[in-house]
């Protein structure tokens, strides 16, 4: 199964909006094909690797990241294709998740005589399709939150320089990143401070982002990198209803930038809920948040950041709150903190890097 679990890893930023899914047959304890879902629209994983294996599989075992579809969608039940080939055990990983498609491919199987074990590594399982599972079941993107700071919490110095807290090694990680998601968020005061163009350069990059822009006052400059480049790469500025028909809106939109009314008036400010139902009927899947600390902040408030990715950088900052995560209201009592359910080290060149995740499923 964990063969199986790094085999799905392959399809990121190319299966989505599907979950990524691995599967590997063995016949008495020998491996004989394997594959993974590798493409949205394309052959499942348990296809693949029927095909790979060639000749019968009668007799042999699947292990299956995800339970194998029972319906017909872009291509038909991978349990007819199991069932067909003889196999004669299927290990599952995880339950499919999908409330809004008929499931019950375990039961099929059992019920053709096919011996099914389930929940083999699932919380494994569940992790690698955790932004499938949050767009089916929440309506919205996986949200990935991912900023860098200092040893003492700062996102930069009293003057908002930033430029590098990370190492350069990090910073190539996240063009690996952005690479692999359907949009990259920002706030507008990180729009017009750091003037980025929000792309991914390098190697590993599988997919075009959407640059997002929360941007409630429309302060996002026309010239502005985000904006000049716009006819290039998908750029969508979320706004006011009120700024969504000024003359620099219209401006914004004769460079290729696409505005969108996306407030509550009542509220005066955007709200983080309401741009991610927006991104979810616009297709996406997995959002990486980037900043600033106003915009990460409004996020974890409302409980909508499910992942974040902290580089820690080998300096020492200082000064106020402004440039740090810090909640909007204190606790007062350690035991009232919020607390992730899972958090992972790592070394990032120079940097340390935290992988922490949020139970927001």
């Amino acid at each position: 199964m964990r063969r199986a679990l790094r085999l799905a890893l392959r399809g990121e930023g190319r299966v989505e909006p599907n979950p990524m899914v691995g599967c590997v047959l063995t016949r008495r304890g020998r491996v004989i094909g394997e594959g993974y879902h590798h493409r949205f629209g394309g052959p499942h994983a348990e296809v693949e690797a029927l095909k790979a294996a060639g000749g019968s599989c009668r007799g042999a075992a699947a292990y299956v990241t995800l339970e194998p579809c029972a319906h017909v969608g872009k291509t038909p039940p991978c349990c007819d294709a199991l069932i067909a080939a003889g196999v004669a055990r299927v290990v599952v990983g995880t339950a499919d998740p999908n409330p809004h498609v008929p499931g019950g491919g375990i039961e099929r199987l059992r019920r053709a005589g096919i011996r099914v074990d389930a929940g083999v590594c699932e919380s494994e399982a569940r992790r690698l399709i955790a932004p499938f599972t949050t767009r089916v079941t929440l309506g919205r993107p996986y949200v990935i939150a991912k900023w860098a700071q200092s040893l003492d919490g700062r996102l930069a110095a009293e003057g908002g320089d930033s430029k590098w807290i990370s190492c350069e090694a990090s910073r190539r990680l996240v063009h690996r990143w952005r690479g692999r998601v359907d949009a990259i968020l920002i706030g507008a005061g990180t729009a017009v401070a750091d003037d980025p163009v929000l792309t991914a350069r390098g190697a590993g990059v599988r997919r075009v982002a959407a640059r997002v822009v929360m941007d409630g006052r429309l302060r996002l400059p026309v010239d502005a990198q985000l904006a000049k480049t716009a006819r290039d790469v998908p750029t969508l500025v979320l706004t006011l209803s009120e700024s969504a028909t000024s003359d620099r809106a219209d401006a914004l939109r004769r460079l290729g930038v696409e505005v969108v009314s996306c407030g509550r008036p009542s509220i005066g400010r955007l709200d983080p809920a309401t741009a991610l139902r927006l991104l979810a009927r616009r297709g996406a899947t997995n959002v990486l948040l980037e900043g600033g600390a106003t915009l990460i902040r409004a996020f974890l408030a409302a409980g909508l950041i499910d992942e974040a990715r902290v580089f820690v950088g080998p300096i020492w900052i200082g000064g106020g709150d402004a440039h740090a995560i810090a909640p909007a209201e204190p606790v007062r009592q350690i035991a009232a903190a919020l607390k992730p359910h899972d958090v992972t080290w790592r070394r990032s060149g120079d940097d340390g890097l935290a992988i922490v995740r949020f139970r927001t499923q």
